[in-house]
């Protein structure tokens, strides 16, 4: 199944979650209202709250909650991009300007800030303690995530377990609370509710694996944000903890310098792109990402047989293959 097959299976749902997020970005304030647009309608795959609907579809629940709830994730992932984008000081994000390019880092802290709180404001409304606490614990891994990354920025001894456990905080928790959310409106039984919760693990692993050898091997106009960006704020990601094992000495020299320059030459960076190309380190991240994928797709085994089901098998096989 094809993403576009895949959506056309929810579309009535995820027309649902882009009316949520329209209703719950507008505050009356215009700036805010400006703001919230502009991030809402700069495109995103949506693929956290199309994950949610599929499990709930899979599980047998296909109501208002599920679009709902699709909205809240998309607006604590939001939040977390435009804070990052601030931490990271980046100037583009999915192909256009970032909110603190356009606005400033004052104004951008408070409008996730206020998209965090949105977000929970909606998820109150459903009344569900352990739905509550599902987003609650993501959120909170997921700002850990974060703040243990920049204890590591420009640390060339951070290990694969080390990275890996930022990856799952950063990225794999807010991916199997949507699975694990979808299994709960199902409802599903606590076993099935755990193996969604590990296949949602599984996916955001994986998309987070592809993510860290696209920086390495993609370009600014297929990836929509600039290459290389891990390397200029420091972080070392899997591909070069590869390369500096498998390589020479002087590799993890290069690699050294570009971590520790705030913003290494071109001819730096493209060196040490071409040696992630040589020793095939973002292949063999890609090998992880693939067997995290087939991991996410045994977790579904013993599920009804349905069109749903057919599409949450296809998108870790996606992510896996994507390019941007």
């Amino acid at each position: 199944m094809n993403p576009h097959e895949v959506y056309r299976l929810i579309e009535d749902g995820m027309l649902q979650v882009e009316k949520e997020l329209e209703r719950e970005s507008s505050s009356g304030i215009q700036l805010i209202d400006h703001i919230s647009r502009y991030i809402c309608n700069s495109g995103g795959k949506r693929i956290r709250p199309a994950i949610l609907l599929l499990s709930s579809q899979m599980c047998g629940y296909d109501g208002p909650i599920g679009s709902r709830l699709g909205a809240v994730i998309e607006l604590i992932h939001s939040a977390t991009l435009v804070h990052d984008d601030i931490i990271d000081n980046a100037t583009v994000r999915r192909g256009h300007a970032s909110v603190n390019a356009q606005w400033g880092n004052e104004i951008t802290v408070l409008i996730g800030d206020w998209l965090y709180m949105t977000s929970f404001k909606l998820a109150l409304g459903q009344r569900h303690f352990q739905i509550l606490d599902i987003l609650i614990e993501a959120t909170r891994k997921m700002v850990e995530g974060e703040l243990i990354q920049l204890t590591f920025n420009g640390n060339m001894d951070i290990t694969e377990e080390q990275h890996l456990d930022i990856s799952i905080r950063k990225t794999a928790f807010l991916f199997s609370a949507c699975s694990q959310l979808g299994g709960i409106l199902g409802p599903a039984s606590q076993e099935e509710v755990e193996r969604l919760r590990l296949y949602g693990l599984n996916v955001g692993l994986a998309f987070q694996l592809v993510d860290d050898v696209l920086d390495l091997t993609s370009n600014e106009s297929t990836l929509g944000k600039p290459v290389g960006n891990d390397l200029k704020e420091g972080k070392l990601t899997l591909p070069l903890i590869y390369l500096m094992r498998d390589g020479k000495p002087q590799h993890r020299e290069l690699v050294r310098r570009a971590l520790c320059e705030k913003a290494p030459d071109n001819s730096l960076r493209d060196e040490i792109f071409r040696l992630v190309q040589e020793y095939r380190t973002g292949d063999q991240v890609l090998e992880k990402a693939k067997n995290y994928a087939h991991q996410a797709i045994a977790c579904l085994e013993g599920f009804r047989d349905c069109p749903a089901r057919d599409a949450l098998t296809s998108i870790p096989n996606y992510i896996v293959q994507r390019d941007r």
